[in-house]
């Protein structure tokens, strides 16, 4: 037993008094007893026993009531050994994405926040911390407001991460009992090298979960197949085994353009849709399933498609240049070297050096800035070219050099299939074709990779990162390249990879580097914005693009607009990460833990048990009453 105030038991010495005053009472005189009552002097005896009894019972009994009096004013009390302690709570809520699951009275945060504020003593002060935000030494009442208005994030917390930051909450008092409350579902991606916690640290899980694990999620979305006027987009989901099919939506804003169901094969699915190749779509797919809601939509969007500007700097004709780049998919232009105005090459995408003699040293110091700044090149010599004087431009571009001129006839036997140039081009690898020939071409020294090759080895074009060579002249007295059927996919692809496609949407998280083929004034800057939300990216602009980059915006999925002055420029789409779609959840029995529980409300009842104290003066003054009937009783019965 233990005592509030100790202090007060001192005021048992006050007991001595009635002990002395009733010892006192209790002294013996002698009597001589006269002869008129002699004969009582037996009775007399008797009475003087009976009344000795009665004091001494009254004794006992005042003794007992001021001591239980005195033991209730001191307030006694029973509790366990660390009843008494200090003690320090930090709560770490998950609110990721699977805390979206439903079970039978709302989503797992929703009854989280909701158990949290039932059994939470209201005085009681503690830390909290999620995914996203943090309380410091609050109280329920303080964050309730907070707590109903948490969202679900794609961020998720390792136990490592998690124990470094409950670390900062507690203090550096070793006294004190240190309890961090983890409330979760616990995804396998929690887990962590190093899943132990510190003995200072008690650590108790509180694993939700709800009564259906099986989700269906809309994964990601490509372009399968790409044609001049119908463009077809492919969408691939997940879900349970045992999902055999599930309804999926497509909206261009508001408007269902579409509807199909996608047929599931060992938990995979996948949907295509077909779409023109010349419509702005600002997309959205959508399914509708019993699991976490987040991933059930994915944002998409298709612009307007924008032309490449190809620029050919040739003293010769270009007519089989202007017929590969059309005016409907090509801003093409050709120049001599004699009419050629410097400034408008960083405006171009792609640059073609066409059989040109030699090459002035402003046009090197020119060409080696644009592919500096992501410009696509492509270099054609002659037959005539200047050997050393193409090697300047070629050493700047780190593509080698050419050596010596070789006049043999040579056949272009081999071509690279996988190369970024011929992909989708051929159906299967070619055997049998008519492969066209050179005279004259030059030898090489280069690391770059051969894109075509002639039957002895040598490459006849070679490149890498948008800046390709020709080893030998494509004119017409030296090779029969123009009247070949690779000349078409050959200058056609190396036109449409300098403007690289916008992607059909982004992933957030982590750091997204999107290039915008715009030149804006020095003083104007890009902003991007949805639905009245705006922000301006991190931003820098280039002759003929702008680069911007996305860090910690956006912080919600959809389909946003960049703007310049108040003009919308594209369109962007934003997705969260699919990281949390997958259902899959730690063993709670290989995790070490304080204590394991099912529920909050179970926890909290365990920690009030270990905290509770029993309080005994009600039964001390209780008692003191019991005495003060009983004396009031011997006063009365006792003669």
């Amino acid at each position: 037993m233990q005592f509030k105030y100790p202090e007060l038991l001192w005021a048992l010495l006050l007991l001595l008094i009635p002990i002395f005053i009733h010892l006192f009472q209790l002294r013996r005189f002698k009597k001589t007893p006269f002869t008129n009552v002699k004969l009582l002097q037996k009775v007399v005896a008797e009475s003087r026993k009976s009344n000795t009894l009665k004091k001494w019972l009254l004794l006992f009994t005042r003794l007992a009531i001021y001591t239980s009096i005195i033991i209730a004013f001191t307030q006694p009390f029973l509790a366990n050994k660390t009843a008494l302690q200090e003690k320090e709570t930090v709560i770490y809520l998950d609110n990721s994405f699977s805390m979206q699951a439903k079970s039978d009275q709302g989503t797992l945060l929703e009854n989280a926040i909701q158990e949290l504020i039932r059994e939470i003593p209201e005085d009681k002060t503690f830390n909290l911390f999620t995914n996203t935000s943090e309380y410091w030494n609050v109280q329920i009442e303080d964050i309730k407001n907070d707590l109903l208005t948490i969202r679900g994030t794609p961020d998720q917390l390792n136990f490592d991460e998690i124990q470094l930051k409950a670390n900062t909450f507690f203090s550096k008092r070793v006294n004190s009992i240190k309890n961090l409350i983890l409330i979760s579902d616990f995804q396998q991606r929690m887990s962590s090298s190093t899943a132990d916690t510190t003995n200072s640290v008690k650590r108790h899980l509180i694993k939700l979960s709800s009564p259906s694990t099986g989700n269906v999620s809309l994964d990601s979305i490509y372009i399968g197949k790409y044609g001049t006027e119908n463009i077809e987009i492919t969408a691939l989901l997940r879900g349970p085994n045992e999902i055999q099919s599930i309804p999926v939506s497509l909206f261009n804003n508001d408007k269902l353009i579409a509807k199909t169901s996608a047929v599931f094969e060992n938990s995979k699915g996948e949907v295509s849709f077909t779409l023109s190749s010349n419509e702005v779509i600002n997309g959205k797919l959508q399914i509708s399933d019993a699991g976490i809601t987040f991933d059930n939509h994915l944002y998409f969007n298709i612009n307007e498609k924008e032309r490449p500007k190809v620029l050919a700097i040739s003293d010769i004709s270009t007519d089989y240049l202007k017929r590969i780049y059309t005016d409907n998919e090509f801003v093409f232009s050709s120049f001599t070297l004699k009419n050629l105005n410097y400034r408008d090459l960083d405006d171009q995408n792609l640059i073609l050096l066409n059989e040109l003699e030699k090459l002035p040293t402003s046009l090197i110091g020119s060409i080696s800035s644009f592919v500096s700044n992501g410009g696509n090149l492509v270099v054609i010599p002659s037959t005539k070219s200047v050997i050393n004087n193409y090697n300047q431009l070629l050493s700047r571009l780190s593509l080698g050099s050419l050596l010596d001129k070789v006049i043999a006839e040579n056949i272009i036997t081999r071509i690279s299939f996988a190369h970024p140039l011929y992909e989708n081009v051929f159906e299967k690898t070619i055997v049998n074709f008519q492969y066209p020939k050179v005279s004259e071409f030059f030898n090489t020294n280069s690391n770059s990779s051969a894109i075509l090759q002639y039957q002895n080895g040598e490459p006849f074009r070679l490149g890498k990162n948008g800046v390709y060579l020709f080893t030998a002249s494509i004119a017409d007295q030296n090779s029969n390249f123009k009247q070949s059927p690779l000349i078409v996919p050959t200058f056609y692809k190396m036109g449409v990879n300098s403007l690289k496609r916008a992607e059909l949407y982004h992933t957030m998280g982590g750091q997204i580097r999107i290039d915008v083929a715009q030149k804006i004034a020095k003083d104007n800057i890009l902003k991007v914005s949805k639905d009245g939300l705006e922000f301006i990216p991190q931003q820098q602009a280039f002759a003929n693009k702008v680069s911007l980059t996305f860090n910690e915006n956006p912080f919600e999925d959809g389909i946003y607009s960049i703007v310049e002055n108040g003009n919308i420029l594209r369109n962007l789409s934003f997705n969260y990460p699919r990281d949390e779609s997958e259902m899959k959840f730690l063993d709670l029995g290989n995790l070490m833990a304080t204590s394991k529980q099912n529920s909050i409300t179970a926890l909290f009842q365990e920690l009030q048990k270990e905290d509770s104290i029993s309080e005994l003066w009600k039964w001390f003054v209780i008692l003191a009453l019991l005495f003060i009937l009983i004396e009031v009783l011997i006063i009365k019965y006792l003669k």
